[in-house]
């Protein structure tokens, strides 16, 4: 969301941006960059990307492979690793992002402006992509649907209202805000104040409906008081259920459990200081391994008081995964940056410096194929996608063979669309 040390500077906000900075390992035509380039910073971030898009789209959801699942509710799958690696991107891009726009003398006023305006814009995208039609044209099955218009109208009071955008959004805010002017003991005494406090929240104070606390105030989705802070503040009654639609009574991305996820952000800062610092690159890199390898073991021992859980957002998960997405990182530095293998990179980078368009765009596809266009098939109607999985990938694939090629297949697209784009040095930014 914001750009990584060295990467094509930020255009206006939403704005299509022509870029003449080369990437390194993959140059475009163009002159040399004046301060040092992390590449493994934007192949990070675009293998989160393509990480995203690969378990966002399987070909059946009855049908994926269990890594590419998440976790029930306690535990953790790799796909339950995305979500907090990208938000740590986010955060150390934050740092180095805005240390080198003071350093190039531009007014803390000025910083602020850049921030609220940025979480704004990726606010406001996650509400477009939450309010954008689910539903059908035409007819299914001799059955007229209700005008589009109709089904707009029909659609906006029950909007979900948070979303992985608008926790990106509001996560990457606080998180920036929080860290601008302040020295890195308070980031850490902040840090532990969020994590803390908020394990203190979910454990020790009874849930209002149900009066539970400890281990049984977090086993039942529907009744924490992450839950029952999601229905007071998105439930609005005869006003609307802004709540996520599978949730029903509860949000993955609520109110509550974003203020876990500013940690995470806060982490990625901590980083973003070590890893801008004029150190020897080797002694940055044994630093985060170093320090990942600590936390990922501080988050498993938290686990066993206060389980590791991506839909809470708890307090260990967050050092958990902060400490996998440092290791992860500082494996990208050792290969790219000291071993200078960069063969490998290219569909990385090519998805790291568009997240944005990537992320957006695929989400837009998602639900025109998976949702809006029909097409006959067998007889009857079906969607786009449904039509595609069956004929090119089940027609031939076990179940979840096929549902995984069709998801690779999504992802293969969308490096191609990019691929293009990042040939034109075009860029989408907020």
């Amino acid at each position: 969301m914001v750009p990584a040390q060295g990467s094509p500077p930020p255009p206006a906000p939403l704005g299509i941006h022509v870029s003449d900075r080369p990437v390194q390992g993959h140059p475009l035509p163009a002159a040399a960059p004046r301060r040092e380039r992390l590449v493994s910073l934007d192949v990070f971030r675009g293998l989160t990307i393509a990480g995203m898009l690969l378990v966002n789209n399987p070909g059946s959801w009855g049908a994926i492979y269990p890594p590419l699942e998440h976790a029930p509710w306690h535990g953790w799958t790799p796909t339950d690793l995305i979500f907090p690696f990208f938000l740590f991107i986010v955060g150390i891009t934050t740092h180095l992002s805005l240390s080198a726009r003071r350093a190039r003398g531009d007014a803390e006023r000025a910083l602020v402006r850049q921030v609220l305006r940025r979480g704004a814009l990726i606010f406001l995208l996650g509400l477009f992509l939450a309010w954008f039609p689910g539903f059908t044209w035409g007819t299914v099955d001799g059955v007229t649907d209700p005008s589009f218009w109709e089904r707009v109208v029909d659609r906006l009071p029950n909007v979900r209202i948070m979303g992985v955008l608008q926790r990106i959004a509001l996560a990457y805010v606080l998180g920036a805000l929080l860290t601008l002017r302040t020295s890195l003991r308070a980031q850490v005494v902040m840090l532990a104040t969020i994590l803390l406090g908020y394990w203190a929240v979910l454990m020790l104070i009874p849930v209002p409906d149900t009066g539970a606390t400890g281990f049984a105030a977090i086993a039942d989705r529907s009744h924490t008081i992450a839950a029952w802070t999601d229905r007071l503040l998105l439930d609005w009654g005869r006003f609307g259920n802004h709540l996520w639609i599978q949730g029903i009574t509860w949000d993955p991305e609520g109110p509550l459990s974003t203020i876990p996820a500013v940690g995470s952000v806060i982490l990625g800062v901590i980083a973003g200081r070590w890893i801008g610092q004029s150190r020897p690159l080797a002694e940055r890199l044994n630093g985060l391994f170093a320090v990942g390898a600590i936390g990922m073991v501080v988050g498993l021992i938290w686990n066993w008081g206060f389980p590791i859980n991506k839909n809470l957002w708890t307090s260990s998960y967050v050092v958990f995964t902060a400490g996998m997405a440092a290791v992860a990182l500082a494996t990208c530095l050792w290969l790219i940056e000291v071993r200078q293998s960069t063969w490998w990179t290219r569909p990385w980078v090519v998805f790291g410096v568009n997240p944005i368009l990537a992320y957006v765009g695929s989400g837009l596809m998602a639900r025109l194929i998976y949702s809006v266009i029909r097409v006959p098939f067998r007889g009857g109607t079906t969607s786009l996608q449904g039509a595609i999985h069956e004929t090119a990938f089940a027609s031939w694939l076990s179940p979840r063979n096929a549902s995984l090629a069709f998801a690779l297949a999504f992802v293969l697209l969308w490096y191609g669309v990019l691929e293009v784009l990042y040939r034109k040095r075009i860029f989408l930014k907020v």
